[in-house]
């Protein structure tokens, strides 16, 4: 574990200045941790297959196969969460239609009377997609299943020039916080950094770091987080660029206040579609689910913090926001590995129930 001791961030800042930029440090040496957003679970073995009670139907006569799939298209028996699994299973000469699952409807489902079929009886079917070709082979036994495998989520390699650009970042977002808090505020900070290499900085146009403060205390208002203030602050920045341009019109409903910051006043001039796309996030503390999902929205790279706040973070603690099922973004989180000491040593310490 690093030194705790409040300018313990000059002496990680201090590994990395020797040697070649361009050298890769291994995972174990980094000062931060990756937190995997998905977990996968292969079931590679019959033991570990996670199944539920479905209903189905056997099929008489191979004929009616066609008739009754169109049936089971209008009867609103199909859910989202079976598109793993195929609707018709054939043994030699037996086919049985996949009806529904039993926790939605826990009655045998009513069959049209002109299909003449048997009444629906219940069976247990693989409750998610094969990821590997073993776990495909033991669920087609149940059920036949979607092989859908998914790639691997490796950690990204770090050169030692790219470390100390996030050292020095985290070392900037902790001495905002601690002026936030000189100031009477929360402790609590975020700072979007110039990104490291010159292909991302010429991408996103950013050419100067943002940083924000929490000033819910200061503004009476219960909204004014750190990391909403610093997607504001991206906001307005990139309305000020003179070649900016309209974002695309987005469908997802989000708050009056959340929607102000991720589009911030100047959002007919944004400049991107959307704010932070391919940058960075440093924060003092892992940010609340509301603040998680405006990142999402945002379109946020990668997100660094210092301190996990167990009961309200969205990254991680209380939830993992970009980890959920159907989110149409993901991004990457990064936790340090002494941020809970620095949190005593540097002044930083919240409620555990407080919402960063």
């Amino acid at each position: 574990m690093l030194d705790p001791d409040p300018d313990s961030l000059e002496e990680v800042v201090g590994r990395f200045i020797d040697g070649d930029l361009d050298d890769l440090i291994p995972e174990e040496n980094l000062p931060f941790t990756h937190l995997k957003l998905v977990q996968d679970e292969e079931e590679e073995v019959m033991s570990a297959v996670r199944t539920e009670q479905a209903w189905v139907v056997a099929l008489p006569d191979p004929k009616q196969a066609a008739d009754t799939l169109k049936w089971l298209k209008i009867s609103g028996l199909e859910t989202a969460d079976m598109d793993h699994l195929k609707r018709i299973r054939k043994q030699s000469s037996q086919m049985t239609l996949l009806l529904t699952y039993t926790r939605t409807h826990p009655s045998p489902p009513s069959l049209p009377p002109a299909l003449a079929l048997p009444a629906p009886y219940t069976l247990l079917v693989p409750r998610s997609a094969a990821l590997t070709q073993t776990s495909l082979q033991l669920k087609n036994t149940l059920w036949p299943t979607v092989y859908a495998p998914r790639r691997k989520h490796e950690a990204e390699p770090w050169a030692r020039a790219r470390v100390r650009w996030a050292c020095a970042a985290m070392r900037r977002v902790v001495q905002e916080a601690r002026a936030a808090r000189a100031r009477g505020e929360l402790p609590i900070a975020a700072y979007v950094p110039v990104p490291h290499d010159d292909e991302t900085r010429a991408a996103t146009q950013l050419s100067r770091p943002l940083i924000a403060g929490d000033t819910r205390v200061s503004a009476a208002h219960p909204l004014r987080h750190a990391v909403l203030n610093a997607i504001r602050a991206v906001a307005e920045y990139r309305a000020a660029l003179p070649d900016a341009s309209p974002p695309p019109a987005s469908a997802d409903a989000v708050s009056e206040d959340m929607r102000e910051a991720c589009e911030g006043g100047g959002a007919t001039r944004n400049g991107t579609h959307y704010l932070l796309t391919s940058l960075t996030l440093f924060t003092t503390h892992e940010p609340c689910i509301m603040c998680s999902m405006a990142l999402l929205h945002s379109r946020v790279k990668e997100v660094f913090y210092l301190i996990p706040m167990d009961k309200t973070g969205g990254c991680g603690g209380a939830a993992c926001v970009p980890g959920l099922k159907g989110v149409n973004h993901r991004y990457a989180i990064n936790r340090w590995r002494a941020g809970r000491d620095w949190a005593v040593e540097c002044g930083l310490e919240v409620g555990p129930g407080t919402d960063a």
